[in-house]
């Protein structure tokens, strides 16, 4: 399961705000949290049953950043689906949406905390790689 997540910190994990269940004919499913990593993001959904089928989700923010499906991992009626990259500096919102929903509805939308920007002049390979104090946000 290691290999599900991505690397680097986990900077925080989102709850939704409300319920996030989907149902249609072809799926039920409902998200537990988004998890921000330095480097992608983890959403933890609950099937409705174990076995059922795994859910095809759309992740969007209010930027319009791609967010790409890197893999999935199943096990009894707990899915986990990790994405990259990992929310741009900024991001306020981060909408979850059914691939197969024809409607495009939400699933469920969560709220970005404002978080530290990264200091780009230090990577994590050197060791020196530590998040700045500065906080921003797009006017």
């Amino acid at each position: 399961m290691r290999k599900l997540i991505p690397s680097g910190t986990l900077r925080t994990m989102l709850l939704p705000p409300t319920y996030g269940q989907h149902v249609t004919h072809s799926t039920e499913f409902t998200v537990l949290s988004v998890e921000i990593w330095a480097t992608g993001l983890v959403v933890n959904i609950h099937l409705a049953s174990d076995g059922g089928p795994e859910p095809r989700i759309i992740l969007q923010d209010h930027f319009g950043t791609e967010y790409s499906f890197r893999e999935s991992a199943t096990v009894g009626s707990r899915n986990l689906q990790t994405f990259t990259p990992s929310v741009p500096p900024g991001t306020r919102s981060l909408t979850v949406r059914s691939a197969d929903d024809p409607d495009g509805r939400p699933v469920v939308t969560f709220a970005v905390p404002l978080m530290a920007v990264p200091d780009e002049s230090r990577s994590p390979q050197d060791g020196n790689y530590q998040e700045s104090r500065e906080l921003r946000r797009p006017a």
